[in-house]
C-alpha cells in the first residue's frame, strides 16, 4: 500500500523552512539557498540537475534513498513557480527545465486549473483544483504501487499534517539561522495520528531526523 512522505526536507536550526521576500529571483526567498546547499555539494544531488562529481557518504546516501519507491509527487504551485493568479499562458514549465528531477507524475496543487504539462524524462505535471484529497487521490493510483511524496513547499505540507495523512516526515535540519520566512511546524496543529523517532544520524552538516505515524 502507498504511504505518504516527506523527505529530506531542509529546515533550519529555527524551523524555517523558506526566507522571506520568495519571488523569481529567491524562489526559496531571501536566505533560503543556504537550506540546499548541503544538497548540490553531493553526487546524487549534482546528477539531480545533470551535474557530475560531488561528495560522497552519509547525506548523499540519504539522499538517495529519499529518492527511492517514489511513485508520484504532490506539490503547491507557489512550488511550481512564482505565477499568482490565472495562469496568463502556457509559458511557464517549472523551475527545473526541460527535464525536472522527478521522472514521475506530479501533481501541483492549484485554484486555476491547466491542462497537463509533459517533459522529458518521464515527468508529467498535473493540476490539481479540488483540494489536498482529490489529489492524493490522483497521486496514489498514478503511484501504481509506490510511495507519494508531499515535496513542499510549507503549506502544503502543513495542509497535509493537519490533515493526518502524512505517514512519514523526513527533515534535514541545517546548521544556519533564517530569522524569517516560513516556518514548517508553527501552528501546523498536527493532525490526530501520533509520530515517534524512526531515524536520527548526522554529518557535519546536516541533522537527518525522520519521524513515523505511530
Amino acid at each position: 500500500m502507498a504511504r505518504v512522505v516527506v523527505r529530506n526536507f531542509a529546515v533550519s536550526l529555527d524551523g524555517f523552512g523558506a526566507g522571506p521576500d520568495q519571488n523569481l529571483d529567491n524562489p526559496i526567498g531571501a536566505g533560503g539557498d543556504r537550506l540546499h546547499t548541503w544538497i548540490f555539494e553531493t553526487r546524487f544531488g549534482r546528477q539531480m540537475i545533470g551535474g557530475d562529481g560531488g561528495s560522497v557518504g552519509l547525506d548523499n546516501d540519504l539522499l538517495e534513498q529519499g529518492d527511492q519507491g517514489i511513485g508520484a509527487t504532490i506539490m503547491g504551485r507557489n512550488m511550481f513557480g512564482p505565477i499568482r493568479g490565472d495562469w496568463p499562458d502556457e509559458a511557464w514549465r517549472g523551475w527545473w527545465g526541460d527535464n525536472p528531477p522527478y521522472h514521475h507524475p506530479v501533481f501541483v496543487l492549484t485554484h486555476h486549473p491547466r491542462q497537463p504539462i509533459e517533459m522529458q524524462g518521464g515527468t508529467t505535471f498535473y493540476f490539481v483544483a479540488d483540494g489536498i484529497q482529490s489529489a492524493l487521490d490522483q497521486a496514489v493510483n498514478a503511484a501504481q504501487g509506490g510511495d507519494v511524496r508531499i515535496g513542499g513547499g510549507i503549506s502544503t505540507i502543513q495542509q497535509y499534517l493537519r490533515a493526518g495523512l502524512i505517514d512519514e516526515l523526513g527533515l534535514a535540519i541545517v546548521p544556519i539561522l533564517l530569522g524569517s520566512g516560513e516556518r514548517l511546524l508553527e501552528s501546523a496543529r498536527i493532525g490526530s495520528p501520533n509520530y515517534e523517532l524512526a531515524g536520527l544520524a548526522s554529518s557535519d552538516r546536516v541533522a537527518h531526523i525522520r519521524l513515523q505515524r505511530v
